[in-house]
């Protein structure tokens, strides 16, 4: 019956059903086009931008891990030995791991709260 139904709207009306599927659906929900992301990240921006106490750990990942990518691969453990809270721990690891998929980057400006 739906498979019908389909075939019907797609022969007789499938113009306008076609047009509005394959238009792209999100654009209406993204209206601004300027990029309030951080160009270069480091290490401050990026505890900056979980925020929720984190980056008060800042200094002393800066002076044990180095750079930013250091972060990005370090492990639980290594966090642990160097003193990190369980919470912020995994709010680090968290975020790292959403960095490396590209799902998440900290803003240029704080969110205000």
């Amino acid at each position: 019956m739906a498979m019908a139904w389909l075939q019907r709207m797609l022969t007789k009306g499938g113009g306008n059903f076609v047009s509005t599927v394959t238009s792209s659906p999100h654009s209406r929900f993204f209206s601004k086009s300027s990029n309030p992301y951080v160009v270069k990240v480091g290490i401050l921006e990026f505890l900056n931008g979980i925020g929720k106490g984190v980056e008060s750990h800042a200094a002393k990942l800066e002076s044990e891990i180095g750079d930013f990518n250091n972060l990005l691969v370090t492990r639980t453990l290594k966090l642990k030995k160097l003193g990190i809270p369980c919470k912020h721990r995994k709010l680090i690891l968290k975020y790292t791991h959403k960095y490396r998929l590209g799902l998440w980057r900290p803003r240029a400006e704080p969110v205000k709260a």
